[in-house]
């Protein structure tokens, strides 16, 4: 009887051999895990962070100038100094601001040359889903697929994109670099024709780049100060593009750091007017972006200086004057929802640089005494997770109230391309470690 029991497992050994040895090899596997062998990682470790942006908002003029478009069978080409390299690129378009639907016939990205000229071998076609075209619903991004190219730390990018069909510059952001073209889809020659340079993008609000997981990446979020207004046009010289040269020119070992600027002209912490407010833009300008890790906050003195005057962009009657306490209290919903984050993202409260002497009705010696409370709770009160005091990096030592004159640029509200840097420099590098 042994016999043939022995037979009998013999032979169904032999017909489930596969069995067994499936079963056999999933044992040794986890045997080798047990002992203490970590399995084999992907050896690039790569991922998706932004290293360039810009928020939408809707086109609004300080001195009446017309706005950009409408477009019509043109290409229009876009400037962005990058901050953090890569080996691959996607670009992020966005018609979050239009009222109807936005038809992008063709896309390409490439190195910039000069001006509105690319390198013609770095020349790459975006797509989307595959497909050479996309039409984005009102209120929607879209994100390119990626394409292999290698970009440097600060490079040119350029981003060209065609216009098929007679479209409204629904989605904007000025202060920027770009070109229109003439008639026709340039999207893949290296030359633009007969272009036009002008200072508002329209439809790009991010690059992103692939990077190793560890790098980390900063935005900086307020008004026209972070943005750069009134700096040299179409140059790179707002605070945080200074800040990202810092970052990356530094020497010894220190993680890799993005800067993304999400500043828009007079924006408001709570209220809305150019651009939604920083409260309402909050999740879709800062916290949706790839690879956060940090948050530099320096908003809060349009609402001051907006008290009781028409300021624009803003509409209905001249708001009533904002507290100190208002501007803390939204500064405490900034801080909770970035603290609700998961994995951890720090916010850095920026003192609000002097604005004594700027244009009537925005300037009063009540308002100033908001701005030093609202900045004596930002470096008192211990809810940040740092403080950068860049009232104290450009106010005049002779009169702490007035920007200093090398720093001024001359508007005695915005920094010039001297102030920017100096805000820059005042950093502590250390806080990105």
């Amino acid at each position: 009887m042994r016999g043939i029991t022995g037979m009998k497992n013999f032979r169904f050994l032999l017909r489930n051999r596969f069995a067994v040895m499936g079963f056999l090899f999933a044992v040794l596997i986890v045997c080798t895990c047990s002992c203490g062998t970590a399995p084999e990682t992907n050896s690039s470790n790569n991922v998706w962070i932004a290293t360039w942006g810009a928020s939408p908002f809707a086109f609004q003029s300080f001195d009446n100038s017309p706005g950009p478009g409408p477009f019509n069978d043109q290409t229009v080409r876009q400037l962005a100094r990058i901050s953090i390299g890569g080996d691959r690129v996607r670009v992020r378009f966005s018609n979050e601001i239009g009222d109807s639907p936005l038809t992008i016939g063709a896309a390409s990205v490439a190195l910039v040359d000069k001006e509105s000229a690319v390198k013609p071998d770095s020349l790459k076609k975006l797509t989307f889903g595959g497909a050479n075209s996309i039409t984005i619903p009102p209120g929607a991004p879209a994100l390119s697929d990626p394409v292999d190219l290698a970009v440097a730390d600060l490079s040119e990018v350029a981003v060209s994109i065609y216009l098929p069909e007679e479209t409204e510059a629904g989605t904007v952001h000025m202060d920027r670099t770009a070109f229109v073209s003439s008639s026709g889809d340039f999207t893949a020659s290296a030359e633009l024709p007969d272009a036009m340079k002008t200072t508002t993008m329209v439809f790009m609000t991010g690059i992103y780049v692939t990077a190793p997981r560890e790098t980390g990446v900063i935005v900086a979020l307020g008004n026209s100060i972070t943005d750069g207004a009134v700096s040299t046009p179409h140059t790179y010289n707002s605070w945080p593009d200074h800040l990202a040269e810092r970052l990356v020119k530094r020497t010894g070992e220190h993680r890799e750091m993005a800067v993304i600027n999400e500043g828009i002209s007079g924006n408001q912490l709570l209220r809305s007017g150019m651009g939604s407010s920083t409260l309402g833009r909050f999740d879709r300008d800062v916290l949706s972006t790839p690879g956060l890790t940090h948050i530099i906050l320096l908003i809060g003195i349009n609402d001051i200086g907006s008290g009781g005057m028409t300021f624009p962009g803003t509409p209905g009657p001249a708001p009533a004057m904002r507290t100190a306490e208002e501007i803390i209290a939204g500064y405490r919903q900034l801080i909770a929802r970035t603290h609700a984050m998961s994995p951890p993202v720090k916010i850095y409260g920026a003192t609000l640089t002097p604005f004594e002497g700027t244009f009537e009705g925005y300037y009063s010696p009540e308002k100033d005494k908001i701005r030093m409370a609202v900045n004596e709770w930002i470096r008192t009160g211990g809810e940040f997770d740092g403080v950068i005091d860049f009232d104290k990096a450009v106010q005049d030592p002779d009169n702490p109230l007035r920007m200093a004159p090398e720093y001024d640029s001359g508007d005695k509200l915005h920094p010039g391309d001297a102030g920017y840097k100096r805000m820059a420099e005042s950093i502590d590098l250390n806080l990105f470690e």
